[in-house]
């Protein structure tokens, strides 16, 4: 079977289009490989920009406006830059009851930013989940992929201020 590859060129002339290019290839520019081609987009780059969606719809041959219903129904998929550092809180029954509305509060007012949108400084993305599997330890958060169980507003906001410090 001959594959055609579209002559569609990548948005910057960036090495790290290689490997997009190279996941298309590997599924034929199909249709039906959109969402593992955006996933590859952003575990490249870090999250899904205009011009990645515009590339992608275009080498696969696919609707703008489906690309972009895609990335923006799977809450996998990020549209913005992420923080240096995540900090997703559990929104699931038993965090919610346990405090959840407590510690998103304090870490509006701390940092200035709503779920789903990062600090000026690009230091901290807020996100929430609606269940993160760990309803006996609410309420919960995951601090780049640590979880941190029975937190308190103080105690988050203390955990993401070391990790600033720290670099890490």
């Amino acid at each position: 079977m001959l594959v055609r590859t579209p002559k569609v060129e990548p948005p910057s002339d960036d090495k790290r289009w290689r490997i997009i290019q190279a996941a298309m290839r590997r599924n034929g520019f199909a249709r039906h490989a959109l969402i593992e081609t955006l996933h590859t987009v952003q575990q490249t780059f870090g999250y899904l920009d205009e011009p990645s969606l515009r590339y992608v719809a275009a080498s696969l041959r696919v609707p703008l406006s489906q690309v972009y219903g895609v990335s923006t129904f799977y809450h996998l998929f990020s549209l913005k830059p992420a923080g240096k550092h995540t900090c997703v809180v559990c929104t699931g029954t038993a965090c919610y009851i346990k405090g959840t509305p407590h510690v998103l509060e304090a870490l509006e007012q701390e940092y200035g930013i709503k779920p789903g949108e990062t600090t000026p400084d690009g230091q901290i993305s807020l996100l929430t989940a609606r269940c993160v599997g760990s309803c006996g330890l609410a309420p919960v958060t995951v601090l780049d992929g640590e979880v941190a169980g029975r937190i308190t507003p103080e105690a988050v906001m203390a955990r993401l201020e070391r990790m600033k410090q720290n670099g890490a």
